[in-house]
C-alpha cells in the first residue's frame, strides 16, 4: 500500500509532463492545418500555464461544478463528526466538508494535497447509510486524500477539461478562420484537424479511466483498513449499487472524483467508466477482508 502511495506521487509528475506534451501535439496538428507554427507555440504555452493554474484551482472548480456547499459542525454534526474522527484516526488534517443537495447517493474527495483537501457527500448518501456505512464511505474518501489519489485525479480532471476546450476551439477555428480560402486549404490538413479534435477527448477520457480504476480498489481496501471493519465498506457498496442513480449535476470531467459513477447508465458510459464494477470491488474486499 505504501509503495502505491509513493507511485501515485511519481505518477503526478509523469501525468503533468504527458499532459503538456499531449496538448503540444494537438497544437502541432492545428499549426499544420493553419500553416502557422506559432499556433503550436501558443497552444503549448497556454497548456503549460493552465497546468500550473489548475493545480491550485481545480479543486474549487470541481466543487463548483458539482454544486457542493461547505458546512460546519452545526450544519450537519453526523457527517462532520464522522469526517473529524476518521481524520484523527488516519493522522490527516481536517478537510473542508461539503454537502451536495442530490438524492443520488454519492461522495467525492478533491484537492491538491492533504492540507488542502475537500470531502463531500450527497444528501442521498446520508439518507440511506447507517453510521458504520457512512464511516466506511468517508474513510474511502479520506483514503483518496492520504494516498494522494486526489492530486492525480485533479490533474486528469484538468486534462479532460482543457483537451475538450481546445478540441472544440479547433473545430470552430477551422470553420470560422479567414486565413485559408477554399483553394489553399489542404485536404490532408483538414483530415488531421478533424481527427485530432474528435479523438483527443476520447484519448483524454481513456487516460482518466486508466489512472482511476486501480485507485478505487486501493481506496476500498484502505477504508477497510482504516475502520478495521471491511463489512461496513462491503455493505455501503451494496447500497450504492442498489440505490444507484445519475446525479442532477453531471459532468464527465468530474466522474473520476466520485465513489460511484454519477453519470447516466449506458453502453458508452460503461465502456469509458472511470470506476470498476461494484461487484468486482465487493469481490476483492470479500477475498481480502481477513487481512484487514
Amino acid at each position: 500500500m505504501y509503495k502505491q502511495i509513493a507511485a501515485n506521487k511519481r505518477h503526478t509528475v509523469f501525468i503533468m509532463i504527458a499532459f503538456v506534451a499531449f496538448i503540444g501535439a494537438i497544437g502541432a496538428a492545428f499549426a499544420y492545418f493553419f500553416g502557422d507554427w506559432w499556433v503550436m507555440a501558443w497552444v503549448f504555452g497556454i497548456a503549460a500555464i493552465y497546468a500550473i493554474i489548475q493545480y491550485y484551482l481545480a479543486g474549487s472548480l470541481a466543487v463548483a461544478m458539482t454544486g457542493a456547499k461547505q458546512i460546519t459542525k452545526r450544519d450537519n454534526p453526523r457527517l462532520y463528526n464522522t469526517v473529524e474522527n476518521l481524520s484523527i484516526t488516519a493522522g490527516l488534517p481536517m478537510p473542508k466538508v461539503y454537502i451536495i443537495n442530490d438524492a443520488a447517493p454519492n461522495a467525492f474527495a478533491t484537492g491538491r494535497d492533504p492540507d488542502h483537501a475537500i470531502v463531500a457527500a450527497t444528501t442521498g448518501l446520508l439518507d440511506i447509510m447507517d453510521n458504520k456505512e457512512l464511516s466506511a464511505v468517508m474513510a474511502h474518501e479520506l483514503s483518496h486524500v492520504k494516498n494522494y489519489d486526489i492530486r492525480v485525479s485533479m490533474i486528469t480532471f484538468g486534462l479532460v477539461c482543457l483537451v475538450g476546450f481546445i478540441s472544440d476551439l479547433g473545430i470552430r477555428m477551422m470553420w470560422l478562420t479567414n486565413s485559408h480560402d477554399d483553394e489553399d486549404s489542404s485536404p490532408i490538413g483538414l483530415i488531421v484537424i478533424v481527427l485530432t479534435s474528435l479523438l483527443a477527448p476520447i484519448i483524454a477520457s481513456v487516460a482518466q479511466m486508466a489512472v482511476s480504476r486501480e485507485r478505487e480498489y486501493l481506496a476500498d481496501a484502505s477504508a477497510a483498513h482504516l475502520t478495521r471493519y471491511p463489512e461496513g465498506m462491503i455493505s455501503a457498496l451494496k447500497k450504492l449499487d442498489t440505490h444507484s442513480r445519475p446525479m442532477k449535476h453531471q459532468n464527465p470531467a468530474t466522474e473520476a472524483l466520485f465513489i460511484n459513477n454519477p453519470l447516466r447508465k449506458g453502453a458508452i458510459n460503461n465502456l469509458f467508466s472511470t470506476h470498476p464494477p461494484i461487484e468486482k470491488r465487493i469481490e476483492r474486499l470479500e477475498h481480502g477482508k481477513n487481512k484487514f
